[in-house]
C-alpha cells in the first residue's frame, strides 16, 4: 500500500468516525486510527481541523450544534462520563428548557476532568442499564429526569423538569414514580418522590388529602369533599366545597393534556353560572407555593362570609 493510499484510508476513517460524533473525533480516537501527533498539528495548521478541547479536535466541514457541545463534553470529561440531566433529556427530544451548561455524570472515584461550560455530576455509581444504548454514553429519560430534578437549582425548577418530560411523553407518569423511588439521589429526595407522585397516576385523590390536612394545619373550617351538582350536561363532581359557595378545584398535570382545559373551561363555566365562586389550585402550585394558595382560599372564605 502507498504512502498516499493509507493516508487516504486514515481520512476515510476519520470521517467515518466524526459522521457518527457530529464531527467531534478525539486524540485518542485519531491516534487509534493511526493519526500521529505531528499529523494532528498539521491538520489543525491549515485550518482544517479545529480544536475543541485539549482532548478532542472538530474535523470540517462539520457545523457546530448541540450534539456536538455534546460529544465534546462526553469525550472531554472522561471515560466512563455520560450526559446526563436536563442534557440527556435535550437528546431524548426535550423542548423548551433553557440551560447554558452540558452536564455529564461520573462515577465518584473516576478522575474527573474540567471542561468550560460542561457541569460534572458526581454519582455513587452506575445503575445496571442506565445507559440508553446509544452511540454517544447518554443516561435514559427516567433516570435522567430524576437527577436532573436533583441537580435544578430551585424547588420549582426540579418540579417543571419532571412535569416536562411526563408532559413532552419522554417518560410515563408510572415510570416517573418508580424512577423517583430506586434512583438514588442526595439532594431533595423526599420532594422529588411526592412530586413524582402529584405528576403519575392517583394524583387528584392524594392532591385533594394534601388540601384538607393544610386547611386543618391553618385552622380554617374544613370543605365537603367530591361534591356533586347536577348541570345542564350532567353530573359535575367538585374537589371541595364550602357551604357558603367557595370551590377548590385541584389540578394534577393531565388537566393540562389533550382536550383537559376544554373540559375545565365547560366545568368551571357550569359551576360559576350556578353563583359558586371557583379557585383552580395547580398540584404542583400547592406542593411549591403552599402558604399562598392557602392564603387565597381565607381570603375567598372572607369575603363570602365564612371565616
Amino acid at each position: 500500500m502507498t504512502l498516499s493510499s493509507e493516508r487516504r484510508e486514515r481520512r476515510a476513517g476519520v470521517h467515518e468516525v466524526a459522521l457518527r460524533q457530529a464531527g467531534v473525533v478525539s486524540v485518542s480516537q485519531l491516534g487509534a486510527l493511526g493519526v500521529s501527533r505531528a499529523a494532528m498539528r498539521a491538520e489543525i495548521a491549515a485550518g482544517r481541523w479545529h480544536r475543541r478541547g485539549t482532548r478532542t479536535l472538530i474535523v470540517a466541514p462539520f457545523a457546530v450544534c448541540a450534539e456536538t457541545d455534546w460529544w465534546t463534553a462526553v469525550l472531554e470529561t472522561g471515560r466512563v462520563s455520560a450526559l446526563d440531566g436536563t442534557s440527556a433529556l435535550e437528546h431524548a427530544g426535550l423542548r423548551n428548557f433553557a440551560d447554558d451548561s452540558v452536564h455529564v455524570s461520573v462515577p465518584r472515584f473516576d478522575h474527573r476532568r474540567q471542561q468550560s461550560g460542561v457541569v460534572v455530576h458526581n454519582i455513587n455509581k452506575r445503575l445496571d442499564g442506565e445507559l440508553d444504548g446509544g452511540c454517544l454514553r447518554c443516561v435514559r429519560p427516567d433516570v435522567a429526569t430524576i437527577r436532573a430534578a436533583a441537580w435544578a437549582r430551585t424547588d420549582r425548577q426540579a418540579a417543571l423538569i419532571m412535569t416536562m418530560a411526563v408532559q413532552q411523553r419522554l417518560l410515563s407518569g408510572d415510570t416517573l414514580i418508580a424512577a423517583s423511588l430506586w434512583v438514588g439521589v442526595r439532594e431533595r429526595r423526599e420532594f422529588i418522590r411526592r412530586t413524582a407522585l402529584d405528576i403519575g397516576a392517583g394524583s387528584e385523590s392524594l392532591g385533594e388529602l394534601d388540601f384538607i390536612g393544610l386547611c386543618r394545619e391553618e385552622g380554617l373550617p374544613l370543605p365537603s369533599q367530591q361534591v356533586v351538582r347536577t348541570g345542564s350536561s350532567g353530573r359535575v363532581y367538585l374537589d371541595v366545597r364550602w357551604p357558603c359557595g367557595l370551590v377548590v378545584e385541584i389540578d394534577g398535570v393531565q388537566h393540562h393534556e389533550g382536550m383537559g382545559p376544554v373540559d375545565d373551561a365547560l366545568r368551571q363555566n357550569a359551576i360559576t353560572l350556578g353563583n359558586d365562586k371557583v379557585l383552580r389550585v395547580p398540584l404542583l402550585g400547592l406542593r411549591l407555593y403552599p402558604e399562598r394558595f392557602i392564603a387565597q382560599v381565607r381570603h375567598g372564605l372572607a369575603v363570602l362570609g365564612a371565616a
